[in-house]
């Protein structure tokens, strides 16, 4: 038996995984336990949860590995602070107690959590490794080429590879402070959103938009080479200096200061976005047919990881590039599945275990989360004198079809809790797809966030092309088309910006298909497809709500409000219930429903316990 801990921690969404003789057994996020969005800090909660679910004791493990080496870190770190010079105090304020502290003593935090242990060993994983091991090696794939693409680790920002069998060695890289993820993040930084966390909303916000400042962008923000390589004009940005990601130069090329957060999001704040998008989708797709012409030439297989993988509009793109013919994205693809990442390299490189290749892919949905048994639940709610009622599974998933169907708003609770950014049926908040009302209710009363933000569909795998122009899987949420013409009414969104003044909400509100809960305002939506193999709980319900109504596709969105981090727990799940306007909360084979339960006090303001993102 060869049991490897991977660990990433100490920049942004710490996590663990733990990989037994090559099979993924268990990985989380950190926040899901502290309750603390995008936690940083040494992942002990999520360690000592991949022990428990593997029944191990933390003697059992053979090597850890930490995703990210401290030593080249460094390097980029005092290297950085000689460029800037006299200019350098904010970034050694910034960063220089953690740098010189935690970051370089890592194997003595994993002591604090895991004991002691002189037989265990203790590795360091680079950074952009981890991220191009966590893409290729759970993957379908003998053969891929890899793209990994974040805001920077160590000093790489962009790698390509190529990964065979168990083997996977990085060819180039784009380097520290040119990053295609940094570019992003200022973007989002300048238009009110917050870096790491609001780069998906500034995503969402572009289909408002219309490129008019994409020009003005690459001719004075970026010098981009055809193989997709390129260089930022760092006059324009302060990051490099330890400070705000955009500086004065910077607002006056895009009309004046960034908006604030929480302020009104204006015509301008929606053409920047649309006009960063495109940009970066282009830089993209160079990249891509660069490493297709460069190593690729017999291989049909690309696979994506680092946060900017995240982006499943451009996502989207590359796939009906059809540069390649076949493409995976790791789902945990951000920093938290760097944990992941590492432990399967160490496994497979170092460790010499022999990677088995499975059809679809090995990341089993990425349910890799904690899971409460029915008896759990029902001892919870007994000693909560919650009130519930118990559904045989016979009649189940009819009846939650049916609570659907009436559209009433679930949020859903059951197997194992997902790793990775995106819920997929297993901690979601579902609703019925066709209703008019439901984006704007979802935003307004359940999820308390902007008014512009789109809701994903579940569709059934077999039924995927009779809603989108999409005929292939995808399993992870990770890529967006369109919805079918045939289905989409008339609309268009820069006359309705003029008709409602710049008004998002009236837009939202407006039905652009036959299932507007799931369409955004250019008609595409970001695509779960479900499959009874990997999880049949879910599929049931679909399969369910489509005998009802004819329709095999609802809303699916994370179960959690704005600023806080997905539901983990029985308890978690009953405190969103109890505090949004969720009509039902279904518990594995347990209904609750919100006007049976007994009234609900808090003590405090509990949105005041998270971070607004």
């Amino acid at each position: 038996m060869m049991n490897v801990l991977g660990i990433s921690a100490l920049y942004h969404d710490s996590g663990a995984s733990l990989i037994v003789n090559g099979e993924i057994i268990a990985a989380a996020q950190e926040e899901r336990f502290t309750r603390i969005k995008h936690d940083l800090r040494m992942p002990a909660n999520a360690v000592q949860y991949c022990l428990q679910e593997a029944k191990m004791k933390a003697a059992d493990i053979d090597i850890v590995v930490f995703y990210d080496n401290p030593l080249y870190t460094l390097d980029r770190y005092i290297k950085n602070i000689i460029t800037a010079g006299d200019d350098s105090r904010d970034i050694i304020e910034r960063s220089f107690d953690s740098m010189f502290s935690d970051k370089l003593w890592i194997h003595k935090s994993l002591e604090g959590i895991l004991g002691k242990n002189p037989k265990r060993k203790f590795l360091v994983c680079e950074h952009h490794v981890s991220h191009a091991a966590s893409a290729f090696y759970p993957s379908p794939f003998e053969k891929a080429v890899v793209v990994t693409l974040d805001g920077v680790g160590e000093w790489a920002t962009t790698t390509i590879g190529v990964g065979s069998g168990s083997k996977l060695v990085l060819k180039e890289e784009l380097r520290f402070p040119h990053s295609l993820g940094l570019l992003y993040s200022a973007f989002t930084y300048f238009c009110g959103f917050k870096v790491n966390s609001g780069d998906y909303k500034f995503m969402g916000l572009a289909p408002y938009g219309e490129p008019v400042y994409e020009d003005i962008i690459r001719n004075e923000l970026l010098d981009i080479k055809e193989d997709g390589s390129f260089q930022l004009n760092l006059e324009y940005f302060d990051y490099q200096y330890g400070r705000a990601m955009t500086n004065h130069k910077f607002e006056q090329l895009f009309g004046g200061a960034r908006r604030l957060p929480e302020t009104e999001i204006t015509k301008r704040e929606m053409d920047i976005a649309a006009s960063a998008q495109k940009v970066v989708e282009d830089i993209i797709l160079k990249m891509i047919q660069h490493a297709k012409m460069a190593y690729g030439a017999d291989i049909e297989n690309l696979v994506l990881a680092g946060g900017v993988a995240l982006n499943c509009v451009a996502n989207g793109k590359i796939k009906n590039s059809n540069i390649f013919k076949n493409m995976w994205i790791q789902p945990a693809a951000g920093d938290a599945g760097g944990s992941l990442g590492a432990a399967l390299y160490a496994s497979y490189q170092y460790a010499g275990i022999s990677r088995e290749i499975k059809e679809n892919d090995s990341q089993k949905g990425s349910y890799l989360g904690p899971r409460y048994s029915s008896d759990e639940i029902e001892k919870y709610l007994k000693d909560n004198q919650y009130i519930y009622h118990r559904l045989d599974e016979s009649i189940l998933y009819k009846k939650i079809a049916e609570e659907l169907a009436a559209e009433r708003v679930i949020g859903l609770f059951q197997g194992r809790m997902e790793f990775g950014p995106r819920a997929l049926g297993n901690r979601s908040i579902i609703a019925d797809a066709r209703s008019e009302q439901m984006q704007v209710k979802l935003n307004k009363k359940i999820k308390y966030r902007e008014s512009f933000r789109p809701f994903a569909p579940s569709v059934l795998k077999e039924d995927v092309a009779e809603y989108f122009e999409l005929a292939d899987e995808s399993p992870y949420m990770l890529i967006v088309e369109d919805v079918c013409k045939e289905r989409r009414q008339a609309a268009t969104v820069q006359d309705d910006l003029k008709k409602y003044n710049n008004n998002m909400l009236e837009i939202v509100k407006k039905k652009r298909s036959d299932i507007p809960a799931v369409t955004h305002v250019d008609y595409s939506a970001r695509i779960q497809t479900v499959s009874e193999e990997t999880n049949p709980y879910y599929y049931k319900v679909l399969t369910e709500f489509k005998n009802l109504t004819g329709y095999s596709v609802i809303v699916n969105t994370s179960f959690n409000v704005r600023g806080e981090p997905i539901v983990c727990t029985p308890r978690n799940a009953y405190e969103c219930f109890m505090r949004t306007d969720m009509d039902v909360l279904v518990l594995e084979n347990y209904i609750l429903y919100k006007n049976e339960q007994p009234e609900w006090h808090e003590t405090e303001d509990w949105r005041k316990l998270y971070v607004l993102d």
